[in-house]
């Protein structure tokens, strides 16, 4: 599903990854730990295709069996809005949107129809328990809530990868527990991948696998 091999990024001169390699089955849950500053991040981003390595020869980023390293901006927005979903640790919910509206975006922007579109957040919605906040916006939602509504953004468009950057950082004891649970449950059922950055120890541990980064490299 995800392969990388000897990705590196340089800030300046801050050397933050340096030559990481990694391989990520079809449905596994990958949980990635270590201090401030190892390189979490960074990597999920790269591996997200939200930010860029140093490209050299020996350098490759394959998802999907998708070259991903070699394709132009356009096809890339496109595959990344398709294929991979994204769950940040405050939600990123537009706050002049209801529930339903924030689901719908990433559909609308891959040219889905509205109606097709709405019956499937509204589904989607229903799954994760909230079929009785569609039409609240985010400052009327609990934590949760708003994070319940970012996951069902995140899966609108049935994407094979989702990465997720501590998301439940922000949530209470209760919820991030909730959270967790949900993830594998979603696996299960549609046999997605999870990629999460975590500073939860327990939950990294219930992982398939957990990887510890120590100074820009898996270790």
């Amino acid at each position: 599903m995800i392969t990388a091999k000897n990705i590196h990024k340089y800030y300046d001169n801050l050397h933050v990854l340096k030559g990481v390699d990694l391989h990520i089955e079809k449905g596994e849950i990958v949980s990635i730990v270590g201090a401030s500053g190892a390189g979490k991040t960074t990597l999920l981003q790269i591996l997200g295709t939200l930010d860029n390595p140093k490209k050299s020869t020996d350098t490759s980023l394959e998802i999907n069996s998708e070259n991903i390293l070699i394709m132009k901006d356009k096809a890339l927005s496109k595959f990344r809005n398709i294929h991979l979903g994204f769950i940040f640790q405050f939600h990123q919910l537009l706050p002049e949107f209801t529930a339903l509206e924030n689901v719908c975006i990433p559909a609308y922007i891959s040219g889905k129809e509205k109606k097709e579109t709405e019956v499937e957040a509204k589904r989607l919605l229903n799954y994760l328990g909230l079929s009785e906040r569609i039409n609240h916006k985010p400052n009327e939602l609990s934590g949760g809530e708003q994070q319940r509504v970012a996951v069902a953004r995140a899966l609108i468009n049935k994407p094979a990868v989702i990465f997720a950057d501590e998301p439940s950082g922000n949530l209470d004891t209760a919820s991030a527990e909730n959270l967790h649970q949900l993830f594998f449950k979603l696996r299960d059922e549609f046999g997605q991948t999870f990629v999460i950055v975590t500073h939860n120890e327990e939950f990294a541990n219930m992982a398939d696998r957990k990887l510890v980064m120590k100074d820009g490299l898996i270790v």
